[in-house]
């Protein structure tokens, strides 16, 4: 039975390898088009020309585009992304350390925004052509209106500062110094046995996860609600309420599980725009994620920084739209069958 999703998700995974490359070659080549000199932040102001040029060579950026891309690319195959001209470290080990923060973030907000989104879209579902049913609309509607950086600039407004209940600046309060097993803050806590660090750890990721999940709710409240309504139009559903089947059990057996397939698919299409919105809940919060590193090498230019974390972004889009088609098969016997 797992035989077919595992091939889907080997198909897939092989296709986003040119896709992968393709994206490496895009940036690599807009990245150098852009008027702006890397050694301009790395040299003082004093430097000569021929230490200039010195630099650029020990560099490699006196070499022809295409050599400087096949260069990249050779290192790049065996795990080498280049060296930060920023922080003076190699960028696969910036980005491993940066990566399960904005990782971390994404999950829990992702799993919020489902929490909220489900009985939310069911609500919507049940209300559908009722006098009420404008209410969760509206309530839709409203959420829509305010993306996830403004819902974090609320959240500090009143939560951190009007009602100063829960803290809004990094991971964990500055006093704590944990060591780092997997990177993933709440995880860590948690394999250390520090039930107090969890805890700090947790009521730090509140208000961002909030914001993110506030964020995104409304497009899966959308998409899942006129699924439902879709599913409820089907014959089957008619057949099995004249067999006398209990409204709630339809609901949650027959049309929540056909509605639930075009949302999967929506959010992990979707999932890239989540990603792009906790890049930014990271600089409000000030995450040491993906997104502060992100600002801090495009201020300075720094290009291979900046390329090793459009390819790595570039990378978890194929991998997870490769899981989604692997769990769209799985949830969907048609798929199987064929």
């Amino acid at each position: 039975m797992l035989r077919m999703p595992l091939t889907i998700l080997l198909q897939r995974l092989l296709a986003g390898i040119p896709i992968v490359l393709l994206l490496s070659l895009v940036v690599f080549v807009v990245l150098r088009a852009i008027p702006s000199d890397p050694l301009a932040m790395m040299l003082p102001p004093s430097a000569t020309r021929a230490e200039a040029d010195a630099l650029r060579a020990a560099l490699g950026l006196d070499q022809p585009l295409y050599t400087q891309f096949y260069i990249w690319l050779e290192k790049a195959l065996g795990g080498d992304l280049g060296r930060s001209y920023l922080f003076q470290q190699p960028v696969v080990g910036l980005i491993l350390r940066a990566l399960p923060v904005t990782l971390e973030l994404v999950v829990v907000g992702l799993l919020l925004a489902l929490i909220i989104s489900f009985p939310l879209a069911l609500f919507a579902f049940s209300q559908y052509g009722k006098r009420l049913g404008f209410v969760p609309d509206t309530i839709v509607v409203v959420m829509q209106s305010i993306p996830a950086f403004l819902w974090g600039l609320l959240f500090i407004a009143l939560f951190g500062v009007f009602f100063p209940v829960l803290p809004f600046s990094g991971q964990v309060s500055p006093s704590l110094h944990l060591p780092v097993i997997t990177g993933f803050m709440l995880v860590d806590t948690l394999l250390l046995h520090d039930t107090a660090a969890f805890r700090d750890a947790l009521t730090h990721m509140v208000l961002p996860a909030c914001a993110l999940a506030l964020g995104f709710c409304p497009l899966v409240v959308r998409v899942l609600r006129s699924s439902l309504i879709e599913a409820s139009k089907e014959p089957f559903v008619l057949v099995a309420r004249l067999r006398g089947v209990p409204r709630r059990r339809i609901l949650l057996r027959y049309i929540q599980k056909n509605a639930l397939l075009p949302t999967i698919t929506m959010i992990g299409v979707q999932f890239g725009f989540l990603f792009g919105s906790a890049l930014l809940i990271e600089i409000i919060f000030s995450f040491p994620g993906i997104g502060s590193l992100m600002v801090g090498a495009v201020k300075s230019n720094d290009l291979p920084l900046i390329q090793g974390v459009a390819i790595v972004f570039g990378v978890l889009m194929v991998l997870i739209n490769a899981v989604v088609d692997a769990l769209y098969v799985v949830l969907n016997p048609l798929l199987r069958e064929h």
